[in-house]
């Protein structure tokens, strides 16, 4: 027979003597759930969270931008491109035709004096572009050695147009290290200087303007026929071609 003084299983424990049970109830325990892990999601010293979407618009953006950029360059480049095709633009051509010399004279001390006048050609070989000198700038060199600098007047030159152009030097004091070599060409009859000038160009096509070009002409070796005892010669064997860049 069931002892009757056994507690049921289930119910908690008859109170000790002082009104309070000895023990907790274990018939049904509670089991807590595990937190979640908060340092990946919601704690803000975790990680730093990464929008996908927000970092795929970004890639987006950017390649739209550089997608862009290339799409101008190209569309630039082909109207460059035709409008070259069209025009064919051409460097003017420059020609010394004569070149004389008068009051020359060079000092025992190296100090050469006398006056250039040159008289060059300009040519436009282009048929559809009108060509406007700004500024140029021009200088008589032996060898190496500046000896006079002067300016040019601006000027228009239409398409297909030959332009006369004079430049004049004097120089008074100029002094020259090589004055030997100039003695030596002197003796032999012909002493070689040198012509060189800098324009500032612009080229314009019905309303198109083109920027501002520098031109840069270089007439190098021209024959002066002047002898030891005279101070006045002449451009020797006819006209000289120049040489023109950018």
């Amino acid at each position: 027979m069931a002892d009757q003084s056994r507690p049921v299983t289930g119910y908690p424990a008859p109170p000790a003597s002082n009104g309070y049970p000895t023990t907790a109830p274990t018939a049904y325990p509670y089991v807590a759930q595990p937190r979640p892990n908060q340092g990946s999601y919601f704690n803000v010293s975790g990680p730093y969270y990464s929008d996908p979407y927000a970092t795929q618009q970004r890639a987006t953006f950017i390649r739209r931008i550089f997608a862009i950029i290339i799409a101008c360059v190209i569309i630039i480049g082909t109207i460059v491109f035709i409008m070259w095709l069209v025009l064919r633009p051409q460097v003017p051509q420059f020609r010394v035709d004569s070149l004389t010399l008068s009051n020359f004279n060079l000092s025992s001390n190296s100090l050469i004096s006398g006056n250039w006048d040159a008289r060059l050609t300009v040519r436009n070989p282009n048929s559809k572009i009108v060509l406007y000198y700004d500024h140029i700038e021009a200088a008589v060199f032996y060898k190496s050695e500046s000896i006079s600098e002067t300016t040019v007047p601006p000027f228009v030159q239409g398409k297909k147009n030959e332009t006369a152009v004079r430049a004049t030097f004097a120089s008074l004091s100029a002094y020259v290290e090589d004055r030997n070599g100039i003695n030596d060409e002197r003796a032999r009859g012909t002493v070689y200087f040198n012509l060189r000038m800098v324009a500032r160009v612009r080229f314009k096509a019905g309303a198109w303007w083109a920027r501002r070009r520098i031109l840069k002409i270089y007439c190098p070796s021209l024959p002066v026929g002047v002898s030891a005892n005279s101070s006045a010669g002449s451009l020797d064997g006819g006209s000289k071609n120049c040489r023109v860049g950018l």
